[in-house]
């Protein structure tokens, strides 16, 4: 199988996310039992695991030779090169807390290459908001789209735009990342933390937002989104700083900008 998605990858990505996104808004409807991961704000619900596993049957009968890895557990080694990265709920205490800020998102990566900073290349993105019926959509091989209209960003200084990003409260007293992290902020025209990577990067791709960056971003959380934002033009980067990887995304002068503030 070519690594390269197909019209059939695209169209399968947004039913699923489509489809996923549903049952867990409905799921939401009859009443939800929220368990604590990590923290009181990093939770889980009986509709990340059903949205996820819909999903994961879905790519197991019609993508058999693929791999997939979901945030909830799923794990399938493939055969054919490529990898679907499956966050069911993006935004999860957003979504318990009866929020609209949250998505289905679904990535296919390339399993074979090994780029130097050690980022997958994300083949395409597939970002679902159903309570604002948002698809975001985009690849290789095919610009991004939201709801079918073509997304093109634009490429404005830092100073000018608004950057969404996530810090936990528990780690503004650690200087190794809140340091970095505030360097990068102060620099920007506004901050937004709003609680879902997927939603924020098909934002910034759409042009709600003009950049985004956060540090210890998992692939569920990043790789969706950042197909989204590079097949509507604009760029991403990773860097190391104090031991801590930080994805970013948005025009290229921004996450130039970004970058240079967050090395210090």
């Amino acid at each position: 199988m070519s690594l390269t998605p197909s019209r059939e990858d695209f169209d399968l990505a947004a039913d699923l996310v489509r489809e996923a996104g549903q049952l867990a808004l409905r799921m939401r409807g009859g009443g939800l039992d929220v368990q604590q991961k990590t923290s009181v704000s990093d939770v889980v619900t009986a509709a990340d695991h059903a949205a996820e596993k819909l999903i994961v049957e879905r790519l197991r009968a019609l993508r058999p030779e693929d791999g997939i890895v979901g945030e909830e557990g799923a794990s399938v080694r493939g055969s054919s090169g490529r990898s679907w990265v499956i966050d069911p709920v993006d935004g999860t205490y957003n979504f318990s807390s009866g929020s609209t800020y949250w998505c289905s998102a679904l990535a296919l990566r390339s399993d074979d290459t090994a780029p130097l900073d050690g980022d997958p290349g994300a083949l395409l993105g597939a970002v679902y908001q159903p309570q604002e019926d948002r698809l975001y959509l985009g690849g290789v091989g095919r610009p991004a789209t939201l709801n079918g209209g073509a997304l093109v960003m634009d490429d404005a200084p830092l100073d000018r735009i608004s950057a969404g990003s996530y810090l936990h409260p528990t780690w503004l007293p650690r200087p190794e990342v809140a340091e970095p992290w505030a360097r990068a902020a102060s620099r920007t025209a506004t901050i937004r933390m709003l609680g879902s990577g997927s939603c924020d990067l098909g934002s910034v791709a759409s042009g709600r937002l003009g950049a985004w960056f956060q540090h210890s971003c998992p692939e569920w959380d990043w790789l969706p989104g950042k197909a989204i934002v590079l097949a509507a033009g604009g760029a991403t980067d990773v860097v190391e700083v104090n031991g801590f990887r930080w994805h970013i995304a948005g025009g290229r002068a921004a996450v130039r900008e970004i970058r240079s503030a967050l090395v210090g």
